[in-house]
């Protein structure tokens, strides 16, 4: 068992630091769809910022373009030399920032769930100094972090990257009216192809689609198994690679249970439930008036990445639609999210079984209708896309309506109704 004191904390401190400040200098590096001003703002003054998101989705570099040109203690506990460290030791861990650095600002706690107990540590140190946390489970301010903060906190969710963030990487510049241009408009259609492929997680742009089982094993062991003292392993394997085959779909925990040999469906329930709390997966409720009627419907699941999905999927194929209604279930999210919008994001379904991909509500209004479809026949995708999305506008009262596409762009009137068309990758940005 390792020892800890002050002198080999700095001496980690100083070793992580230095790994961080490599990787940002020779490392493919983008700033994120997020306002660093704005978030900056936010904490001026003493106060928490908590940074979320899956695992290895960019967090740490986020933090440290965040904290560009300002004064800052870092320090990053999932480190197998600070496995040992117990909450009751962390105050070691500001005696060592404040001999490493006389003038201090912001303390950094990156990965700060593996300490258990962390929560009051934080609390009482909050007060006198400007505090970013980041973590990879939305648990991370539920329970005992909220009873301990009785005032204001901040958290914002990282995801891996968009559309537009991929084409950033990948040193495509689009600007301007680039859609009126056909190598324009081929370059980012080809580009599109390739966010299917590779997704956005950020190793993935430099290392490949190899890395993608790599982080999956990561989570399951670390964000899940171990968080959650699961005994039965392969179970909540499989339940991650059931549902990773079956993006954009309904599922029932009911029938989850039988396909997956687990006991009984609050099991299954509960292991859902760690696999969002990590981020893995989401869960998309249907859209009723009647709470009691959306609580017990079935739910639909999107996953953080379609290529992580892909990746771990029990399919050889793959369903384009189904990934393409993912892709737009997460920049939907995104956009949510990264800009504050304050929207609520449904599916519509009737007794009849016809369904509309998603319902936007904000406040007590649904603001747009989405159908989303890979169907290259226009004719064919007018008529199968365009019954269900005018059956929920008369339901719902919404004239909002959309279709998203794989090519097809128009603006046509329906059965009375006004209806765009717009290729996917052109909605993405």
């Amino acid at each position: 068992m390792i020892l800890l004191n002050v002198e080999l904390l700095k001496y980690i401190i100083i070793s992580q630091r230095e790994q961080m400040e490599e990787l940002l200098q020779k490392g493919r590096i983008i700033d994120r769809e997020l306002d660093l001003d704005h978030i900056k703002q936010e904490i001026k003054f003493p106060n928490v910022l908590a940074i979320l998101g899956i695992r290895r989705s960019g967090k740490s570099v986020f933090t440290w373009l965040l904290m560009k040109g300002e004064k800052f203690g870092y320090i990053n506990f999932f480190d197998e030399r600070l496995s040992t460290l117990q909450a009751t030791e962390l105050s070691l861990v500001i005696q060592a920032f404040l001999e490493l650095y006389t003038d201090i600002d912001y303390f950094v706690f990156d990965e700060i769930q593996r300490i258990e107990g962390w929560e009051r540590f934080v609390s009482r140190i909050r007060t006198s100094k400007r505090i970013i946390i980041t973590g990879s489970n939305s648990d991370l301010l539920r329970g005992n972090l909220s009873s301990f903060i009785t005032g204001r906190h901040i958290d914002l969710t990282i995801f891996p990257f968009s559309f537009r963030e991929f084409l950033k990487i990948n040193d495509v510049e689009i600007i301007g009216e680039w859609y009126l241009y056909d190598d324009k408009r081929a370059m980012v259609k080809q580009m599109f192809n390739n966010y299917l492929v590779k997704g956005g997680f950020p190793e993935v742009q430099n290392l490949g689609t190899r890395i993608l089982q790599e982080i999956f094993r990561d989570i399951i062991e670390n964000d899940i198994i171990s968080q959650h003292h699961i005994r039965n392993k392969v179970g909540i394997r499989n339940l991650s690679q059931y549902l990773a085959s079956n993006i954009s779909k309904e599922i029932s925990f009911e029938r989850l249970k039988g396909y997956l040999d687990i006991k009984n469906s609050h099991t299954v329930a509960k292991y859902v439930g760690y696999l969002e709390e990590s981020y893995m997966f989401f869960l998309l409720q249907r859209f009723s008036n009647k709470l009691r009627e959306q609580f017990i419907a079935p739910k639909k699941i999107y996953a953080i990445d379609t290529a992580l999905a892909n990746s771990i999927s029990f399919r050889i194929t793959h369903d384009q639609g189904r990934q393409f209604e993912n892709i737009v279930f997460l920049e939907l999210m995104r956009r949510n999210l990264y800009l504050g919008l304050n929207e609520e994001l449904f599916y519509w379904k009737d007794h009849r079984g016809r369904e509309v991909d998603f319902v936007i509500k904000r406040e007590n209004e649904i603001i747009e209708l989405i159908q989303v479809s890979s169907i290259i026949d226009e004719d064919d995708l007018i008529q199968r896309e365009t019954d269900n999305l005018i059956l929920c506008s008369n339901e719902l009262k919404c004239e909002n309506l959309k279709v998203i596409t794989l090519d097809y762009e128009a603006e046509d009137i329906i059965k009375g109704k006004k209806i765009g068309f717009i290729p996917i990758w052109k909605w993405l940005f």
